[in-house]
């Protein structure tokens, strides 16, 4: 089965309906789109002919230009970080906090949490829409919602043992440090997980093997992005085979992020995302940057809801070295398969006496002989990525946690 189950007819109806009231309600794309006839689409031919909206266009839109309703029907704003360049403001309606709590709630669900849960709650809140997706969610489904927030590494643990947390939601970056605080003082045994939600950033098959061993829980990846509500947008299943997407209140395109074009299901390219409900501010193909695929096929599971696949890196995390060009995911499928090396690196990339050196610091396991592994990972970096690095072993808990995402490749070179 090869089919995009995205595209239904009745999803083609949904975009036909957005297109007909989006340009009557949204300034930002009255002024996108003009010239264009948007009465003339019909297939989706013609909808994959519209141009994308892209990151660029959101931050010129500053502070509120992509607001598509008058100011007193806007309940809430959340921003994205802004740390590389000018933040993107986005306006929510009440019907749009309803939709994105309903979605997370879906979430939940998917991963089996119930009404008796404790759902502990560590990504931050304020302006990023984490902290309080996580907690509406829940509250949604009708769990005991637990928002300490970030940080407080002492009293997270301390909370987790008193209120006998069932649920945790973090960064995979936190969740890993939370882990190994556990099993460093040696309190596993007052642990009441069972469940670990994990969204914000990539993270590989030797990291995720590390949280739910040392915690206890089975994990899902969580989606989202604070231009597309937030997270909550499609989680994976018991079955760790890609995120189920809400269909209902998105489309959802994989397009080769160089020429633009449609991928067909099951192969590798850029995430584009159309709201179908959104009232605040409604985006019409967005370009996410995040890599990933179309899941072809019906799910073990037995749900409807269409997948893709566990996101795979960012369009913008590339660097290319030497003529290569280099995904952390790569260095992540290296590791993988290098016994004695564990889940954390860092790539340092510098320029040094006329040459491109790219350096790999990564943990190695309790015992493991490091010059050893450092020479699988050169040989294996040479065969799979074919570059020469410059392999740096370290001790496990050496390179830095985060309360957030991780930045994983640092260029020196400019």
């Amino acid at each position: 089965m090869s089919e995009n189950q995205f595209k239904r007819p009745e999803l083609l109806e949904s975009l036909r309906g957005l297109l007909g009231r989006i340009t009557t309600r949204s300034p930002f794309y009255r002024k996108k789109f003009a010239g264009i006839d948007l009465a003339d689409v019909r297939t989706w031919e013609d909808f994959e002919r519209l141009p994308f909206t892209e990151k660029a266009d959101l931050r010129e839109a500053y502070p509120l230009g992509l607001q598509a309703v008058p100011d007193e029907d806007i309940v809430r704003i959340h921003s994205s970080s802004g740390t590389t360049g000018t933040p993107v403001i986005i306006p929510y309606t009440r019907q749009d906090v309803e939709d994105w709590s309903e979605m997370f709630a879906r979430c939940y669900a998917m991963a089996g949490v119930t009404r008796t849960d404790r759902v502990h709650v560590t990504p931050g809140y304020g302006l990023w829409t984490a902290g309080i997706g996580f907690q509406a969610g829940a509250e949604r489904l009708g769990a005991m919602v637990i928002p300490l927030g970030p940080g407080n590494t002492d009293r997270q643990l301390q909370m987790m043992m008193d209120l006998k947390s069932t649920v945790l939601c973090a960064t995979s970056s936190y969740a890993l440090l939370l882990a190994e605080e556990i099993e460093r003082r040696g309190i596993r045994g007052k642990i009441h997980l069972r469940k670990g939600i994990i969204g914000s950033e990539r993270w590989g098959e030797k990291m995720r093997r590390r949280i739910a061993n040392e915690l206890g829980v089975q994990l899902y990846d969580i989606y989202g992005l604070t231009e597309i509500y937030g997270p909550g947008i499609g989680i994976s299943c018991e079955h760790e085979s890609g995120m189920h997407c809400w269909d209902d209140f998105l489309y959802f395109e994989v397009i080769d992020h160089h020429t633009g074009e449609q991928v067909p299901p099951g192969q590798m390219g850029e995430l584009v995302i159309t709201t179908l409900r959104k009232e605040g501010a409604p985006l019409v193909r967005y370009r996410t940057h995040d890599l990933t695929r179309l899941v072809p096929g019906e799910c073990a599971c037995g749900s409807p809801y269409p997948r893709i696949d566990t996101i795979m890196g960012r369009t913008d995390d590339m660097v290319k070295v030497k003529g290569v060009i280099i995904y952390p995911a790569q260095v992540d499928e290296v590791l993988k398969g290098v016994e004695g090396a564990s889940s954390e690196f860092q790539v340092m990339i510098d320029h040094l006496e006329g040459r491109d050196v790219m350096t790999v610091f990564f943990e190695t396991t309790e015992g493991a002989h490091r010059e050893g592994v450092e020479a699988m990972v050169r040989q294996r970096c040479k065969e799979r990525m074919g570059i020469t690095i410059v392999p740096k072993a370290v001790g496990i808990g050496e390179l830095p946690r985060s309360e957030k995402k991780t930045p994983r490749i640092f260029d020196n070179r400019y």
